[in-house]
């Protein structure tokens, strides 16, 4: 049977629905390629990328007031555009523009092509915009370049240890239960035994960092990070605020967007990440200044370590 078409026929002006752009995005976080997208909702490419990329910028999908005129060319020659500019390795915008006009019989100028190009999200020189073999890899490059590496990039939640015992063959190592809101609790692996007695963590509320990739010792795979103020000489664990339950989310004024599924270990996300993350003078935890909260439950502490790098 024929999947119904959630889109809908858009016409070529309409901007899409708050549901169609949710469409997009869910889609995207479900693994599914710009292609596959666009097949599925029917939707041109360059919308979905548009879509997309708006989301990775700033965590919304809700369609912005548009400002200056509107589009001078049809949906299908945009089409076209920005096939010529993924597939074509051209020096500049006037060669890319003949390149088009060739090809769509569209007459427009370079500056319109420039303005188009820029909405659809390309940015750069035109000769990077070449699309290698490998589908949508090229595409992919242009989106990455936009998106900010910041603390929104983190899957920091509210746990609450279960269980707790050393880890055998080890010195200074705990094996931990965590439950984090989720169907099953995460087992967490920490070097924590020589600084934090036992009876000092068994049903502590503590903060996890959830999408670092998972990471095997002696055998134990471990998929969290319990959040800790650390020194030299010392170790405090960070408190979540009273009324904070497993699985709140920590969030950051100013620092919109959804965490990522895991964080991408070759581009270094978390090393970049970790030096702004310090307690203030309040021994507040914070991320350049801003405070590690918990909507309408408070911020997060520790107990006496002030002015301490977070990890």
């Amino acid at each position: 049977m024929q999947s119904p078409n959630i889109c809908g026929t858009m016409g070529r002006r309409e901007e899409l629905s708050d549901f169609q752009r949710g469409t997009v995005v869910g889609c995207h976080m479900c693994k599914k390629s710009v292609r596959e997208i666009s097949a599925l909702l029917n939707l041109p490419r360059s919308t979905v990328s548009a879509v997309i990329l708006k989301w990775k910028r700033g965590g919304i999908t809700t369609a912005l007031p548009r400002s200056g005129r509107p589009h001078k060319l049809k949906e299908e020659d945009r089409q076209v555009l920005e096939k010529v500019a993924l597939e074509n390795c051209l020096p500049s915008v006037e060669a890319l523009t003949a390149e088009f006009q060739t090809a769509s019989g569209a007459c427009v100028s370079s500056r319109t092509v420039r303005r188009e190009l820029h909405e659809m999200g390309f940015r750069g020189r035109v000769s990077t915009y070449n699309k290698p073999v490998g589908g949508e890899k090229a595409e992919t490059k242009q989106t990455d370049k936009e998106v900010q590496v910041d603390v929104s990039r983190l899957d920091l939640r509210v746990g609450r240890i279960i269980t707790i015992m050393p880890l055998p063959d080890t010195d200074g190592v705990y094996v931990q239960q965590v439950d984090v809101g989720e169907a099953a609790p995460r087992t967490v692996v920490s070097e924590l035994a020589k600084q934090i007695p036992v009876d000092q963590l068994q049903n502590r509320m503590v903060i996890l960092l959830c999408n670092l990739k998972p990471a095997k010792t002696r055998g134990v795979l471990s998929q969290a990070v319990i959040m800790c103020a650390s020194s030299q000489d010392k170790v405090e664990i960070l408190d979540p605020p009273n009324g904070a339950v497993p699985g709140d989310r920590v969030t950051f004024q100013g620092f919109p967007g959804e965490p990522d599924k895991e964080l991408n270990s070759k581009k270094k996300m978390w090393e970049q990440i970790q030096p702004d993350l310090r307690t203030d003078s309040q021994c507040v935890a914070t991320y350049k200044g801003v405070a590690f909260e918990i909507v309408g439950k408070g911020v997060c502490t520790v107990q006496t370590m002030s002015d301490t790098e977070i990890k």
